[in-house]
């Protein structure tokens, strides 16, 4: 919910916010992906347009390079005990296929570069995981966050110029 209220996330209760968040999921479009085994809830990341997600542009370490549209992957989670076990890369596959299945041209992250911060928590995934992915850094803003994009559009054309023709 940061992202889309900014700095009055921290003021408000955390039901306040989980209120917030069951009313945006009540509402739909759906806000991101979950991964589940059995009942249990491994991991999350949000995935929405991220013109819906107002306070990205107003951390300048963030701020929009372009304007062209693109989904936004803001925020990444999983569970302790299910970290560094392929839950990370399974969600943003599924992101991926998400997104390409809706037409978006432009995947945004904004993970953290592990070489450069002494973090061991990141809400936002990290760079390591989203290179494998094929996204690449776009603009550093911020030595250990930078912007890191998939041109989804340009996946589609790699995939059929390795498509055999048929003679």
């Amino acid at each position: 919910m940061y992202w889309r209220i900014g700095p009055g996330y921290y003021k408000r209760k955390p039901g306040a916010n989980r209120s917030a968040f069951h009313a945006l999921v009540r509402s739909g479009p759906p806000p991101g992906l979950i991964a589940v085994s059995g009942k249990v809830g491994l991991g999350w990341c949000q995935l929405p347009p991220r013109s819906d997600l107002p306070w990205l542009d107003r951390w300048w370490g963030l701020r929009c390079v372009d304007r062209e549209p693109a989904w936004s992957i803001s925020c990444f989670y999983v569970r302790k005990g299910h970290r560094k076990k392929g839950v990370s890369r399974q969600l943003l596959q599924a992101a991926i296929e998400t997104a390409r299945r809706n037409w978006v041209r432009l995947l945004e992250a904004y993970p953290l570069d592990a070489r450069f911060t002494d973090k061991t928590a990141s809400f936002t995934g990290y760079v390591s995981t989203f290179r494998r992915a094929g996204f690449k850094v776009v603009v550093r803003h911020v030595r250990t966050q930078p912007i890191m994009c998939l041109d989804l559009r340009a996946k589609v054309q790699q995939a059929r110029a390795s498509r055999p023709t048929p003679e």
